[in-house]
């Protein structure tokens, strides 16, 4: 999120804007994804991976997000556990991270986007 955009959120009333960044969307996109039975984390190449070794989590990493017109678009590139079916989990993290968004902002999502970058089998880790 080098260039961060903001969403101005539209509300009914006098006390003043609510303005959220981008990196908040993806935050909340990449906890709602990582929460979901099946993946392992959120793929962030080399240093993400590094970075996370260390114990320090950023669950942006791995989010790309769009907003046009009102509604939010995202590319969410994910880890795997061995052994779950990836057409299900893949569908579970779309309706969670929609979900999410949806409920604590009031954006709409229209696309939730998803690569499985890779496969992990946590019993070798």
């Amino acid at each position: 999120m080098e260039d961060e955009k903001n969403i101005q959120i539209e509300r009914n009333n006098s006390f003043g804007d609510v303005v959220i960044a981008d990196e908040v969307l993806a935050i909340i996109a990449g906890i709602a994804a990582t929460e979901v039975e099946g993946v392992h984390s959120m793929d962030g190449g080399w240093s993400g991976q590094f970075i996370s070794k260390l114990g320090i989590k950023d669950l942006a990493r791995g989010v790309k997000v769009q907003v046009r017109e009102g509604e939010v678009k995202l590319d969410l590139s994910l880890n795997m556990e061995y052994g779950y079916a990836i057409p299900k989990v893949s569908d579970l993290v779309q309706d969670k991270v929609s979900a999410s968004i949806n409920n604590m902002t009031g954006l709409t999502v229209s696309e939730v986007n998803i690569r499985i970058s890779g496969v992990v089998n946590k019993e070798n880790e």
